[in-house]
This record gives C-alpha cells, structure tokens and sequence, in this order.
C-alpha cells in the first residue's frame, strides 16, 4: 500500500511542476489573442501593438513582474495600473475587486484600459503610436488630449507632467513644460 501511494504521489509532484509553465504558456497565448484583437481596434499590425505593449511594460515596472508597486504612486503590478483604476475596471469586467491583482486579471483590466484609450485616441484624432498609447496609460486620455490639443494645464496636469520627467528637466518654466515633456516621451518610446 505504502508503494502504491508514493507511486501515485510522484506523478501529483510532477503535474504541480508543470501546471506553472503551463499556466505561464496559456496566459501567454492569451495575451497574443488579445493583441490581435487590440492591433484590429488600433488598425495595426500585432506584432507593432506587442512592441509598443513591451516598451510600456519595461517603462513601467522595467522587470514585467506582476507584482511590482510604486511606493510613490501606489501604482501597481506588471502595467502600473493605479488600484482606483483597476477596482474600476475589475467591476466592469466582473472581476472580484479582491481579485484584480492575479496576473491573468492584470492582462484583462489592461486591455480594457488599452482598447478604451486606442477608441478615445481614435476620436480625438491623435494617431496612435507607441508615443500616444504611453501618454494616454501615464496621463489619462483627458490629459493626454489636453496636452496635445493645447489646453490650458490645471495645476494637477502640470504636477503629473513634471512628475514624469527626469529630474534635470522637471524644473522647467511652465510655458516650456509641455513641449518638454512631448519631447522627452517621444525621444524615449521611439
């Protein structure tokens, strides 16, 4: 009996073993379907949108861990996503809110967010690239139009801004804040 037990536990050992790989595999799989279909919604090529997805990611929590937080901003996970974002998104995907922090749900409430902000892009009028996908993920698709269309900057626009400069640039006057900080993101995610 005792033979047959360790016999029939080896093998559970081994499935655990591979059900990690395997889950990474299919999450995986998962994120390339929804490029594709993202790329559809974007009009772009897969592969283009996977790109811009890893300069995101690498910009953000430079390892592409899922579970990286900023202790500054309170952001969190592989994309950044603030937590108000996320518990957003969870309920309307019917995600539990205690939930959104699995990578799997990470990826859903990332495309969510990605498709919202390629469809607000698309009816602004901003062409979309790896530039203005960034922008709109840093800056929310109000401030990213705001910024681009010109508009007067609240302070809380202006603060966020300098906030996401390097230092040396961050102290520049406020009529220069702008093209700097276009200049500095378009130079980096090109």
């Amino acid at each position: 009996m005792k033979r047959l037990v360790e016999k029939i536990s080896q093998p559970k050992k081994e499935l655990i073993k591979l059900s990690i790989p395997l889950t990474m595999l299919l999450t995986s799989i998962n994120i390339e379907a929804s490029y594709s279909k993202l790329a559809k919604v974007a009009n772009m090529h897969p592969k283009t949108l996977e790109k811009i997805v890893h300069k995101l990611v690498k910009i953000e929590s430079t390892t592409g861990k899922y579970n990286v937080k900023n202790k500054k901003s309170g952001a969190y996970g592989r994309y950044q996503i603030m937590p108000s974002t996320a518990k957003f998104y969870a309920k309307k995907l019917t995600i539990p809110k205690n939930k959104w922090k699995l990578p799997s749900n990470q990826d859903k409430i990332f495309n969510a967010i990605m498709k919202d902000n390629i469809l607000s892009l698309k009816r602004s009028g901003h062409k979309i690239s790896a530039f203005s996908l960034y922008a709109t993920h840093q800056q929310g698709a109000g401030g990213f139009n705001a910024i681009m269309k010109n508009k007067a900057l609240t302070k809380r626009l202006e603060k966020s801004l300098r906030q996401n400069l390097p230092d040396k640039l961050r102290k520049v006057r406020k009529s220069q804040l702008r093209s700097t900080w276009i200049n500095y993101w378009k130079r980096k995610l090109s």
